[in-house]
């Protein structure tokens, strides 16, 4: 049970218990301040009865004991835990019985002061010695100091033992509480960036005839608020982290695909996304300026890791330009044209006079998902470019049409059952022909004005091809898309990207399904996530296990896997506003639907969206027309 507020983490089990092992504890920007929280009442653990999360930063345990004598089986105390990932605990006795009763009270506390990289690979040492401080205790090591106080101040408090104790006397039906604060020495107040009046993520909401549609959007708008993060040099810029317990830092190609799958609840997560990076963009001479810088990402069985650098600077003008057609400022949008300039200019430049963009190391393949992150770049950026009269757009659309008619050829292959696209060609020219969850980014081809799709690399046949392929019982395990065909090869369904399912890339199949008119497939998929969704109490992770779905089955969690994560919480906010189809273009003044037909989710209310920097709201009925309840004055119903 992940509690998220960043920079504050909480990392339980269900037994409420911190008891020091794994990952549990208390953290503070990836330092455990507390490891071990162990409560006792009477000399004895609280036989805990319920663990839920009550909102993405905090968790409630509710506990009972049996403390009267001879007072028959019934418990006659209830201990409710409520923990945050600010680090404060409030731990409240309730009792039941029918004279007043004497508790003791103790909490026993530890920390080792750890990095959770540390943690996580297992070379952590033992705990530090406590000192008495202030109302509770304090611990000091090589790397800070943390301390836990106390309110009301305990009456014993044993720094050998790291103990804190009080006796209280409960009336009758009476209760009494305790909250612990653990703090980080040095480190002000936690103060999340989604708590805050200022968060740029919109409070939307989702109501209809499917019970699942609303608590997965409130828990995805709730997860990406908790991982907000802002930028230390300037804090009103704030991006998404990649995910917790693993990934609280920032990811740019993650941040970028989250914050483009967000922009219906506003455009201000991405504008912040993206003057982030751009001043992480490499400048000065050399192959590599205009590029934004990532990390390496494993690739699966058949392929090296790829670079997600390569995909974030690919990303960078799509968000831009896809952020001013939902009213992204025109002054913001100037602001960041020149960093999307660059990267545009590092495309062309790395491709030079060939079809294809190339891995950067030398030697490396050609990934068909590659070509379609650049395909989209370089339409999108050229319309970009287009509007503010800046050159280079036509060489960009001669290059994206060499580049459609060259993966035309290349990159399909025709078989009896109808043929599919190459999951990448070597650096000779060789084919690898597995089936992989990245080809449902040849359907993500991208928003232009007037509510139209830019085109994509597959013909209208050949999508309809991948459509039914990722749609097979290979590929859809009914509970998502799994990243490997499951009559390939090295399938495993816990592999990252060897046969695990992947929410981010189903929600983009989902939508580049709809978007080409195959809803019956798009619908299937959509189903299959919410159900997911459901089985994970409504707050996906990053990826779980690509077993195929039973009747009474429930999908396997991951044990690697974020959760939560800025892509599988977009993703929830993605697949809920696929069915009404909205498609801004708030520098034209319209907005176009494009609803579902056939509803796959009957009617459905989304209210409290952002278009053009005021709130909108769409309503889909069972018959799959839509209608725009909520709206800018100045925003048209385009054709």
């Amino acid at each position: 049970m992940i509690c998220v507020a960043l920079p504050g983490l909480a990392v339980s089990t269900d037994q409420g218990q911190l008891t020091g092992q794994g990952l549990e504890g208390i953290y503070r920007a990836g330092r455990r301040v507390l490891a071990r929280c162990q409560v006792r009442v009477a000399g004895r653990e609280p036989l805990v009865v319920q663990a839920r999360m009550t909102s993405a930063d905090r968790a409630r345990f509710i506990g009972t004991l049996r403390v009267t004598p001879h007072g028959g089986p019934d418990p006659d105390v209830v201990i409710e835990r409520t923990r945050s990932a600010d680090g404060t605990e409030r731990i409240t006795l309730r009792s039941a019985a029918t004279r007043p009763l004497r508790l003791p009270v103790e909490v026993a506390l530890g920390t080792d002061l750890a990095d959770l990289g540390a943690i996580a690979s297992g070379t952590v040492g033992p705990e530090l010695p406590a000192s008495v401080h202030d109302s509770g205790l304090r611990w000091s090591g090589a790397h800070g100091a943390s301390c836990v106080t106390a309110t009301p101040p305990p009456a014993d408090a044993l720094a050998s033992a790291g103990l804190l104790r009080w006796d209280f006397d409960v009336p009758p039906g009476g209760s009494v509480s305790v909250e612990l604060k653990a703090r980080l020495e040095g480190a002000g107040p936690v103060r999340p960036a989604g708590r805050a009046a200022t968060s740029p993520v919109a409070p939307a909401r989702a109501t209809g005839d499917d019970p699942r549609v609303e608590p997965l959007l409130a828990t995805s708008v709730e997860d990406l608020q908790a991982l907000l993060v802002r930028d230390p040099a300037h804090p009103s810029d704030t991006h998404l982290a990649a995910g917790a317990p693993w990934r609280c830092g920032l990811a740019p190609a993650e941040a970028l695909a989250a914050a483009r799958m967000a922009l219906p609840l506003g455009t201000r997560l991405a504008a912040g996304t993206l003057r982030v990076l751009a001043r992480s963009q490499i400048t000065g001479e050399g192959p590599r300026t205009g590029m934004i810088p990532g990390p390496r990402r494993d690739a699966g069985a058949h392929l090296p890791p790829s670079c997600t650098g390569t995909e974030a600077t690919l990303l960078f003008p799509v968000l831009l330009a896809e952020a001013r057609r939902w009213g992204l400022p025109e002054q913001d949008t100037k602001e960041l044209l020149p960093a999307a300039e660059r990267c545009l200019s590092w495309l062309l430049a790395t491709v030079g006079d060939r079809p294809y963009l190339r891995d950067p190391q030398p030697g490396g393949p050609v990934r068909c998902e590659t070509q379609a992150h650049a395909h989209r770049a370089a339409l999108l950026g050229a319309d970009l470019l287009d509007a503010y009269g800046r050159p280079g757009g036509g060489q960009l659309r001669e290059w994206a049409l060499a580049l459609r008619a060259a993966f035309r050829q290349d990159f399909w292959t025709d078989d009896p059952g109808g043929g599919r696209p190459m999951a990448a060609l070597t650096s000779d020219g060789r084919p690898v022909p597995q089936l992989c969850a990245t080809t449902a980014h040849l359907l993500d081809t991208g928003l232009l004005g007037g509510g139209e799709m830019a085109p994509g690399l597959l013909d209208k046949v050949r999508t309809g091809q991948l459509v039914r392929l990722l749609a097979s019982p290979v590929m859809d395990s009914g509970w998502g898309l799994r990243g490997l065909a499951a009559d390939e090869a090295g399938h495993n369904p816990f592999g990252h990207r060897n046969g695990a399912v992947r929410v981010h890339e189903t929600a983009i199949a989902v939508a580049g399904m709809a978007a080409a008119g195959h809803e019956k497939e798009a619908g299937a998929l959509l189903r299959g996530l919410l159900a997911a969704a459901e089985a994970f109490d409504h707050r996906l992770p990053e990826m779980y296990a690509g077993e195929q779905r039973g009747e009474a089955g429930v999908p396997l969690p991951h044990p690697a896997a974020c959760r939560p994560a800025a892509t599988a919480a977009a993703a929830g906010v993605l697949l809920l506003t696929v069915p009404a189809g909205v498609r801004p273009d708030a520098p034209a003044g319209t907005v176009t639907l494009r609803p579902l037909p056939s509803a796959p989710l009957g009617e459905i209310v989304l209210t409290g969206l952002r278009v053009a920097g005021a709130p909108f709201s769409v309503r889909v009925s069972r018959l799959g027309l839509a209608m725009v309840e909520e709206a800018s004055d100045g925003l048209q119903l385009g054709a």
